[in-house]
């Protein structure tokens, strides 16, 4: 994230639950389960010592001309208020486990901290390190806004813990309080469309996530996964220059590998082929991999969204459930049979993945329930958000949204689609033999899609 220099304002929620007001010593007891993921990830994270990890996501967009700071107030409150996942505050059970407090919307307040002027670029990126390091999974803020005001515009930015929020959920969240400020610096209400509870839906998948035993019969592709590949995580298949357990800093960064001419050419070869973008992009990660030295059969976890069309479209929140991929990528192969084979994976997998994540390694694998990931996993994401809310109006809000992980064992893909092209967003642990890696990929990745998008060959 690269924010100008200008004088700093942030604010945090002030939520009072029955628990009591957030951070203070409450008694215990009271509170509701939160979601499967978010019980995995507060107990992945340990407790009482330093923070082992504090991914987040953020956001940013711009507003022209003299701040109504009456006005962002209002549209930032707004939104804390209108999503249950941004009024939740989270502690371990007596037993184990985690409890989350949530406050009803009109016991919400935003506390503002003045940070001042910071007058430097410099000083900048060093603010926006420290502003983006403030979330904290396992203690709190769980959301952190702030203001970065000069006279003739004002960058709106916004962090949110992985805790509590997932990609989707930030260019919502984006989308929103740009929308709701424009609406009170007009001086009218916000016209938003109604909302579904985040723990609404996190109670009913972990009440269709407990009637599944380990024998059920839709565990049988991650049953037949798990044994082909030796275990739930497939292991990213290049040099990283780390050893089994060990990780390091992590080095975020993005790159376009297609503009919208390349995007749209892509997809009209992959539709002309029989098949949709996704596999497409799945097929030329996996191609590339192994023409980097990896395997000829492709494994990978892939996040999917479980938030649907219905009243959850608009949910802030973690909704999304890890499923595996898995298709055979051999020298040779062809355009149109890789992308068969990318496709009838992707139907298998989605078809195979309607239990949670969480659930099937508490069943199939439950010695890695609750810990860290062992070791560097192939891990690839690729989300179409052209149609998401706000997107239509990038340019001119000039937004932006970022993945932030500190710290990382491994080497990570998010693949996304936007009107301005098709981009990727990796994540790497700050080693030589990383950054080369890296570099390598995606000189590769990027030849790999622009053959599949111009010439309709692998």
């Amino acid at each position: 994230m690269v924010i100008a220099p200008g004088h700093a304002v942030e604010w945090r929620v002030q939520a009072v639950t029955a628990y009591g007001a957030e951070g203070s010593e409450g008694e215990a007891g009271g509170g509701v389960p939160g979601s499967l993921n978010q019980e995995y990830h507060f107990g992945a994270c340990g407790g009482g010592g330093p923070r082992l990890r504090t991914d987040s996501f953020a956001g940013a967009f711009e507003i022209r001309g003299p701040l109504d700071r009456r006005a962002l107030e209002a549209a930032l409150l707004h939104c804390v208020r209108r999503h249950e996942a941004l009024r939740c505050t989270f502690r371990e059970a007596a037993g184990g486990g985690l409890v989350v407090d949530v406050a009803a919307p009109e016991d919400v307040k935003l506390a503002v901290y003045d940070r001042g002027v910071v007058g430097s670029e410099v000083e900048a990126r060093a603010y926006v390190e420290r502003f983006l390091g403030a979330t904290d999974t396992r203690r709190g803020p769980w959301f952190v806004m702030g203001a970065m005001v000069r006279e003739r515009s004002t960058t709106v930015h916004f962090a949110c813990d992985h805790l509590v929020t997932d990609g989707m959920s930030m260019v919502i969240v984006l989308d929103e309080i740009a929308a709701a400020y424009e609406a009170f610096a007009g001086g009218h209400q916000p016209a938003l469309p109604a909302v579904g509870g985040f723990l609404d839906h996190a109670g009913a998948e972990r009440r269709r996530a407990e009637a599944v035993g380990a024998d059920a019969r839709g565990l049988e592709h991650w049953r037949g996964f798990i044994e082909r590949n030796g275990g739930p995580f497939p292991k990213f298949p290049l040099d990283l220059g780390i050893e089994p357990g060990a990780g390091g800093p992590a080095v975020n960064a993005t790159v376009t590998l297609l503009d919208p001419g390349g995007a749209d050419a892509l997809e009209a070869r992959c539709r002309e082929a029989g098949g949709g973008v996704a596999a497409g992009v799945l097929a030329a990660v996996g191609v590339s991999l192994r023409r980097e030295g990896g395997p000829d059969v492709y494994r990978a976890l892939v996040p999917v969204g479980t938030r649907g069309r219905g009243r959850h479209a608009r949910t802030t929140g973690w909704l999304v459930n890890l499923v595996p991929v898995e298709f055979p990528v051999p020298a040779g192969a062809g355009f149109a049979q890789t992308l068969a084979a990318a496709g009838d994976a992707s139907t298998r997998m989605i078809r195979g993945g309607r239990t949670p994540f969480v659930t099937v390694l508490r069943l199939l694998a439950p010695e890695h329930y609750a810990r860290p990931w062992p070791h560097a996993v192939n891990f690839c994401s690729y989300m179409d958000v052209r149609d998401a809310p706000g997107t239509a109006r990038n340019d001119d809000r000039q937004s932006a949204v970022y993945t932030s992980i500190p710290a990382t064992n491994g080497l990570f893909l998010w693949l996304h689609r936007t009107p301005e092209g098709l981009h990727l967003n990796t994540v790497h642990v700050d080693t030589p033999e990383a950054s080369r890696t890296r570099s390598s990929l995606v000189r590769t990745l990027a030849g790999t899609l622009e053959s599949m998008a111009y010439w309709g060959v692998l």
